[in-house]
């Protein structure tokens, strides 16, 4: 990788011998690897058994998560916040879990609407929850620092599914509880 990026300076315009870019191709490497460590991240083993037993059957919200990823189609950054609910089924994540999740998927070159759904379906799958709801709100360097160029806008994404689709009265309070 670090060849490739040796010639994206030059193909810039650059000169990769120059003292402030003789380090450059093997750092943006270790950068491009950490950006997208996702890809290597396995869910048994982020989870690491730290699902619990539960009679717990009301809404679990884990709100503000911070969020960081790469837009797949001009491999620029996007971020944002995460808001995930779910409704138990005999079943809790362990509350760092979540987060975790979120970061595996985000670690991916990625587009916001993808990464929503990835989300809510893993926590889905892993819990079997009743319900799911994922709302990211995310900005995007792509859409700021290039093409339209417009700094101040944001892209919100949801996902629903069981009863936060089917019961508007569970969608609602989840709306609410994710903006207080």
């Amino acid at each position: 990788m670090e060849a490739e990026y040796r010639s994206i300076l030059k193909a810039v315009g650059e000169d990769p011998t120059r003292e402030g870019l003789l380090n450059t191709p093997q750092r943006a490497s270790k950068a491009m690897l950490f950006l997208t460590q996702g890809y290597r991240q396995s869910l048994e083993e982020l989870i690491n058994g730290a699902l619990f037993a539960t009679t717990n059957n009301e809404m679990v919200i884990v709100k503000d998560i911070e969020l960081y990823s790469m837009c797949e189609h001009h491999l620029l950054p996007f971020f944002g916040r995460a808001h995930i609910g779910y409704i138990p089924n005999g079943k809790v994540l362990g509350l760092s879990k979540i987060p975790r999740i979120v970061d595996m998927f985000a670690r991916r070159l990625q587009i916001q609407e993808q990464l929503t759904k990835q989300i809510g379906d893993c926590i889905l799958e892993v819990t079997d929850a009743k319900g799911v709801a994922v709302v990211i709100e995310a900005r995007h360097m792509c859409a700021m620092m290039r093409g339209v160029e417009k700094q101040n806008s944001s892209m919100t994404t949801s996902m629903m599914e069981g009863r936060f689709r089917d019961d508007p009265r569970t969608r609602q309070e989840f709306l609410t509880l994710i903006k207080s």
